[in-house]
């Protein structure tokens, strides 16, 4: 079983993102993997528009107030997350409608498409427990987001 902490990556994760509108989001997530490493500096636009043009095939806002934005990507080595919350909701055009304040960001290399599907798997599965999203929107840092994650991890094992 796959760890979100395996994959989501500590330095990028957006306790409080600021941006309002679905495309600046996931510029600024993409953004924050590139300065945690993950991404080099001269893919951020094609990362960018690769889950852009992802977007476009139909939204990643699943409903309940969550979306995972996510492609595949030549430019990373392995499967890298982040986490961001949105305080104030983000029209991501949602299945149901309605805002997301909590966002998952995948990025994958396209030979390790096993890895691309066991990340959306794990992170929709705890995204499916109302208590893990409650907590995520009222984690406040990046230390509580983390911790929540390496909790949901222990949970898996006991499961």
């Amino acid at each position: 079983m796959m760890k979100l902490t395996e994959f989501v990556i500590r330095d990028a994760i957006l306790p409080n993102i600021k941006s309002s509108a679905k495309e600046e989001v996931i510029r600024e997530m993409v953004a924050s993997l590139k300065a945690s490493g993950a991404i080099k500096a001269a893919d951020e636009e094609a990362v960018v528009a690769a889950i852009l043009k992802r977007e476009e095939l139909g939204s990643t806002g699943i409903g309940n107030g969550v979306a995972v934005p996510h492609t595949k990507h030549a430019s990373v080595e392995k499967l890298s997350a982040t986490v961001a919350i949105s305080r104030n909701g983000v029209d991501f055009a949602s299945l149901d409608g309605e805002d997301v304040f909590i966002l998952f960001l995948l990025v994958s290399p396209p030979d390790r498409p096993g890895d691309h599907l066991r990340g959306l798997e794990n992170i929709s599965r705890h995204l499916r427990s109302q208590d893990f999203c409650n907590f995520l929107k009222q984690s406040s840092t990046t230390a509580d987001i983390w911790d929540l994650l390496a909790e949901a991890d222990d949970g898996d094992r006991d499961a």
